[in-house]
C-alpha cells in the first residue's frame, strides 16, 4: 500500500508541475493576470485529482498483478496434481510398477526409439497354491517380494510392469542375447533366494519362470509376446524355476 502511495504522489506532483508549467505560460501569453483563484485552480486540481486517479490505477494494477500470480500458482498445483494423477493411473496399486496398458505404451515407445532389446515374461510358480493355502493377503506379501526381486534383477533404464495376476513383463532397452540370459538368470536367481516365512516360520519356497525373445528392429510387439508367451509355457512344462530364451522374432520366423 506504501508503494501505491508513493507512486501516485510521484504523478500527482508530476502533474502539478506540468500544470504550473502550462499556467505560467499560457495565462501571460492570452493577456490575463494572476490571482488566487487562478494559482488554486492550477495547483489543487491537478494534484488531487491526479493523485486520486493514479492511485486507483495502481491498485487496480497491483489487483490484477496478484490476481495473475494466484493464477499462475494455481496452475502450477494443477499441473503438478495432473502429473500426480497421470503416475498414478500408469502404475499398479500393489506393486507400484507399470500396470498393464502403460507397459506396453512403454514397451512401443521403448522399440522405436531403440531398433535391439529383449522381452520377458515372468510368471510366479505355483502361485495358486500359495493363495489357497494361505490366503490373499499372503499371496500379495509373496508378490511384493517377487516384484522387488525383478527390481533388483533388471538394469537401470528397462521397462517392468505388471501385466497380469501373478505375471510380470520387463523389456529390456538395447540388450543382446547374451545380456538378455544374463538378466533373465538373475531375476530367476533373485527370486529363488528370498526366504518367505508368513507363517509359523516355515519357509515357503517361491520361484518364477521366465520365457523370453530378443528382437530385431523389425519385430512388432504382438509378435514378441506370442513368442515369449511361447517360451513361458516351454519353461512352464519344462519343471518351472527356469528360464528359456528365443532369438530374434524375425531370425526365427
Amino acid at each position: 500500500m506504501s508503494r501505491i502511495f508513493l507512486k501516485s504522489a510521484a504523478v500527482a506532483f508530476a502533474s502539478l508541475a506540468v500544470s504550473l508549467l502550462l499556467t505560467l505560460i499560457v495565462v501571460p501569453a492570452m493577456g490575463f493576470p494572476f490571482n488566487r483563484t487562478m494559482w488554486l485552480t492550477s495547483t489543487v486540481c491537478p494534484l488531487a485529482l491526479a493523485w486520486i486517479a493514479s492511485g486507483h490505477t495502481f491498485w487496480q494494477g497491483e489487483r490484477l498483478k496478484s490476481a495473475h500470480r494466484d493464477l499462475a500458482r494455481a496452475h502450477a498445483q494443477l499441473a503438478a496434481a495432473h502429473r500426480r494423477l497421470s503416475e498414478k493411473a500408469s502404475r499398479d496399486d500393489m506393486t507400484g510398477m507399470l500396470n498393464r496398458e502403460s507397459f506396453f505404451a512403454a514397451l512401443d515407445a521403448s522399440r522405436r526409439k531403440s531398433d535391439r532389446g529383449a522381452l520377458l515374461i515372468i510368471d510366479a510358480d505355483h502361485f495358486k497354491i500359495i493363495n489357497d493355502s494361505y490366503g490373499h493377503l499372503t499371496g500379495d506379501d509373496a508378490l511384493l517380494l517377487i516384484a522387488n526381486a525383478i527390481e533388483r534383477g533388471v538394469r537401470s533404464g528397462d521397462v517392468i510392469g505388471r501385466i497380469g495376476g501373478e505375471e510380470f513383463g520387463a523389456f529390456l532397452v538395447g540388450a543382446t542375447e547374451q545380456e538378455a540370459k544374463r538378466v533373465a538368470e538373475r531375476i530367476r536367481r533373485e527370486v529363488e533366494l528370498i526366504r518367505f516365512r508368513p507363517v509359523d516360520e516355515r519357509t515357503i519356497p517361491l520361484t518364477v519362470s521366465i520365457g523370453g525373445v530378443t528382437c530385431g528392429e523389425d519385430a512388432a510387439v504382438s509378435e514378441l509376446m506370442r513368442t515369449a508367451d511361447r517360451r513361458l509355457y516351454q519353461a512352464k512344462h519344462s519343471g518351472r524355476n527356469r528360464t528359456i530364451l528365443d532369438r530374434d522374432v524375425s531370425e526365427a520366423a
